[in-house]
């Protein structure tokens, strides 16, 4: 069904979502121009336009709906971590255009491809229990360590990045109005922030350097998975807004964690 054009929420939605992802992704492209794949793949990892998504469905449904609809967004992370290994290896060798829109290709094909199976909860936690540790093995060899090259920051610069981020959720939302509810839940992280990301870092830094992020962003997500499924499981016993603060505070608490254990790993070598 088509949206209400005359509706207010829906405007005050999309400028939220075009906010929210485009200030954290602007900030995250900065951050890996200055100190590294690594610290900037924490920030990429981040529920951008999924978290504004999820507040906007937390505004026009019930619990039970946002409980089920996490179970969609588990399926849509299992297939970002095929987005992101794409990515990288198609980095390697290839020019924006084509690397980007590989790997878009691989997220649509796996969501379409798994719409046939009918999940649960245990369900999507066990394909990204099986997906993620594939993924990351497999982008090993893509992982630059160290920082990237510095890029100089002006305004109009950011101003164009900001840009690509509005242009990018503007057609993921356009897309996402006339599908069903379970492609409506799934697409809610389909991979716009990402997606921006690279369209940002790709051309300053080089494929390889981009893709580095791309092998790096596999483990901090999952943490997103994990907070997914804290608001599956919690949405209705505790509230939509409670079961959210603690998917965030799960995914915040798995980032500090691997930015602790690398600095402990950099310590003790």
């Amino acid at each position: 069904m088509m949206a209400n054009l005359a509706d207010p929420a829906l405007w005050y939605g999309l400028a939220l979502k075009i906010a929210m992802t485009a200030s954290i992704v602007v900030a995250a492209s900065v951050v890996v121009e200055r100190s590294g794949p690594f610290i900037g793949s924490l920030i990429a990892a981040l529920p951008t336009a999924g978290g504004a998504a999820m507040i906007i469905l937390a505004l026009e449904h019930s619990a039970q709906f946002i409980s089920q609809s996490a179970v969609g967004s588990l399926i849509a992370n299992a297939a970002c971590a095929l987005f992101a290994l794409s990515y990288a290896a198609l980095a390697q060798k290839h020019g924006l255009r084509l690397s980007l829109g590989g790997a878009f290709l691989v997220w649509l094909v796996t969501v379409f491809l798994l719409r046939l199976v009918d999940w649960s909860a245990t369900g999507a936690v066990i394909l990204n229990a099986v997906i993620y540790p594939v993924a990351i093995v497999a982008a090993g060899r893509y992982r630059i360590p160290g920082a990237v090259k510095r890029v100089p920051v002006t305004g109009p610069d950011l101003a164009w990045r900001a840009g690509v981020v509005t242009l990018c959720v503007l057609a993921v939302t356009a897309a996402s109005s006339s599908i069903g509810s379970y492609f409506s839940g799934v697409f809610a992280f389909f991979p716009v922030a990402m997606g921006s990301f690279f369209i940002i870092l790709h051309p300053l830094i080089g494929g390889p350097a981009a893709a580095s992020v791309a092998a790096h962003v596999l483990t901090p997500l999952i943490g997103l998975g994990l907070g997914l499924l804290a608001v599956h499981l919690l949405a209705v016993p505790i509230g939509v807004w409670w079961s959210y603060a603690v998917g965030l505070s799960i995914g915040l608490a798995w980032n500090a964690l691997l930015w602790l254990l690398r600095e402990w790993r950099t310590a003790k070598g």
